[in-house]
């Protein structure tokens, strides 16, 4: 029964709660339903997608944009002042590469504060963000990103280091977003 409730209590999030015009409406659902840990000034635009009740750690004035996917069976922690653009894919979990064994291995995802993530790009389980670090759009991040690099590329490589100017916030809201 408790597997039906939990598997409820996604299907609810992803289909319903999701696709609500609401902010505050949403937000309440996923901190006191959903159990993540979102921090003040922080918005989650509409069709974001979760694989996982709990498990998500967000900071305060950070944005994530429409059509997200967030998986944080593994754990997934969002620092403060992020920027994260549409369809972004956070992966916290993979299976074997050898094929032998189908269970899933679980890895912990970090992103530091002031990070900027392109559209549609994909972070990896096991994967550290550094703070101030810029993920190109497409990107596919699948080692660790040093503090105030840019990376892009499929697999994401280093392109440059940007300046250390971290006197902005990352939190904006629309309505019907």
């Amino acid at each position: 029964m408790t597997g039906f409730l939990s598997e409820l209590r996604l299907y609810v999030c992803n289909n319903f709660i999701a696709h609500f015009p609401s902010h505050r409406v949403r937000l309440w659902f996923y901190r006191k339903v959903m159990k993540f840990s979102i921090g003040t000034g922080t918005t989650i635009f509409m069709k974001c997608k979760f694989d996982c009740a709990s498990g998500l750690k967000i900071g305060n004035d950070s944005c994530i944009n429409a059509n997200c996917r967030l998986d944080s069976r593994g754990f997934l922690e969002i620092g403060n002042c992020v920027s994260i653009s549409e369809d972004v894919i956070f992966l916290t979990a993979d299976h074997s590469e050898e094929l032998l064994e189908t269970s899933n291995r679980e890895k912990k995802v970090t992103v530091g504060d002031y990070v900027w993530i392109g559209t549609r790009a994909m972070i990896l389980p096991g994967v550290n963000v550094g703070k101030g670090a810029v993920v190109a759009a497409g990107a596919v991040v699948s080692r660790n990103v040093e503090d105030l690099a840019v990376v892009g590329g499929v697999p994401a490589k280093f392109i440059k280091y940007r300046p250390e100017n971290f006197d902005y916030k990352a939190n904006y809201k629309r309505l019907f977003q």
